[in-house]
């Protein structure tokens, strides 16, 4: 056995587990009783030690090691691949496998106290988990390490090479153009305002509309599905394992259909990549701000344009019937509406950006410990009326909204607007390419993905986040690109 090779079992090995957790992780929030929660967190926190030692273990410190030393020089993936299995070793080598079992153990039960807490609207009922999740989120931080502030350590976690000075400078430099464009998106809606006609949209419908679409974009069901949960996302349980999940609304198809284009997004990149080299890094996603950026081009930069419903709304029109003396012009009207809303995941893309900015003030404040978690509350109304000039009626619809807190996601949330950036980017570099320009406007995207996998997917997490946009791009990394389509489609 080559040192490759050993090293690729001890991978398999370990991965192993840790989809074994994932499909566990899915279950939980698709199919697990209220009363089974204590015992999945205990399975969970089991697995997640058991791959941590595998992963910190000396074998497999030996294993990168003798593989880095016979690598071909040549071969700039491999080295690459086995330099990054390095560095992830050494960072997570820093943390105890009891913190990460801690760490695993309180997340579970913290995301069915989230989940009480919201249903109640009572913060208090989560407010002791969020302490704890903030302590173990420093914990980590400082065993990790950083530059310049500990959430430095927390945001390296989802998007590697990113300081938090760099996405401050980032947020600050697009932010007073972000709250123009939304606003004048709003007074734009306002002015005109259109209301979807009323539903029932049935859920079989629904359903089948969906992956009708989904198998448009090029989605694999072969290797995945699409199940329901409350709170839509996708997930990797294998090498052929894609699992997408949502919601429906009875009476607004588009929220299912949107939120499926979204994960599909991400499916898609996930069944880009390469099988052979699964549970090493080129076998991975590079980070949540380019996976975030595939599900954004699916979702918005296809699936809100003229084009993509020159093609399917006399499709959608057949499973919804109402729709059809609504009219193509109404609907688009419907479709690319700007609101304002106190829910991110409801919120249209010109006012979208103003959650994540939000987010990431008050976790990073939290996490410096300029923030304490009693506060959280008022200091989320009184954020959200400084950038929307509207206030929150109660948690539930405030701080309580989200569940990536209740994750342990601290660090999570700038990737989203990361994302779109790069989807914007990424999607004005391939749409210069005339086949895939002319498969838009045709509804053939085969073209986009094709392009999506040569330029994003094929390269796991061997390029860095910023190298993929600069090779796909030929630019640097740069917000204008969002701007630009912002005020295109919002402003005029």
């Amino acid at each position: 056995m080559t040192s490759m090779e050993r090293l690729k079992a001890l991978a398999s090995e370990a991965e192993t587990v840790s989809s074994a957790a994932s499909v566990l992780g899915w279950d939980q929030e698709t199919n697990l009783p209220p009363d089974g929660g204590p015992w999945r967190a205990k399975q969970l926190s089991w697995l997640s030690g058991r791959h941590h030692e595998m992963v910190t273990s000396e074998a497999w410190k030996s294993a990168i090691e003798e593989a880095l030393a016979n690598c071909d020089e040549e071969d700039s993936r491999a080295s690459r691949n086995l330099t990054e299995m390095r560095r992830q070793f050494e960072r997570k080598q820093r943390l105890p496998t009891e913190l990460v079992e801690r760490a695993s153990s309180l997340s579970s039960r913290a995301k069915q106290v989230w989940s009480d807490a919201r249903k109640h609207d009572d913060f208090l009922r989560f407010a002791p988990l969020l302490e704890e999740l903030v302590g173990i989120a420093r914990e980590k931080a400082e065993l990790w390490g950083y530059a310049d502030e500990p959430y430095d350590a927390l945001l390296e976690t989802y998007e590697r090479g990113a300081t938090t000075a760099k996405v401050a400078s980032i947020f600050e430099g697009m932010g007073s153009e972000l709250r123009e464009i939304s606003q004048a998106a709003v007074d734009r809606f306002a002015a005109n305002p259109v209301e979807l006609p009323a539903g029932p949209y049935p859920e079989e419908a629904q359903a089948r509309f969906n992956r009708e679409v989904a198998e448009a974009l090029g989605f694999d069901f072969s290797m995945g599905r699409i199940d329901t949960t409350t709170h839509p996302f996708c997930t990797t349980l294998g090498p052929a394992d894609v699992r997408l999940t949502t919601r429906y609304d009875l009476d607004d198809f588009t929220s299912s259909l949107f939120g499926v284009m979204h994960e599909a997004g991400h499916g898609l990149y996930e069944q880009g990549l390469r099988a052979e080299d699964y549970g090493t890094p080129a076998g991975d996603a590079v980070s949540l701000g380019i996976h975030e950026s595939q599900s954004r081009l699916w979702e918005n930069h296809i699936g809100r344009s003229r084009a993509f419903w020159d093609r399917w709304f006399p499709v959608a029109c057949k499973h919804f019937p109402q729709l059809e003396a609504f009219g193509l012009d109404a609907f688009m009207g419907f479709v690319q509406r700007s609101e304002k809303s106190f829910i991110r995941v409801e919120a249209d893309e010109a006012t979208y950006d103003l959650h994540i900015l939000l987010r990431f003030d008050l976790e990073r404040r939290l996490v410096q410990g300029d923030l304490q978690v009693k506060d959280v509350p008022a200091a989320w109304n009184e954020r959200f009326e400084a950038g929307f000039g509207i206030t929150p009626p109660n948690d539930r619809e405030g701080c309580l909204q989200d569940i990536h807190w209740a994750m342990g996601g601290l660090g999570y949330f700038p990737t989203y607007s990361l994302g779109n950036l790069n989807a914007a980017q990424l999607f004005e570099a391939a749409r210069a390419v005339p086949d895939i320009a002319t498969g838009i406007d045709r509804s053939d995207y085969a073209p986009l993905l094709a392009w999506l996998r040569e330029k994003v997917h094929c390269h796991g997490g061997t390029l860095d986040p910023d190298e993929i946009i600069r090779d796909a791009t030929g630019n640097e990394p740069s917000p204008e690109a969002h701007l630009r389509h912002l005020r295109k489609r919002y402003v005029g």
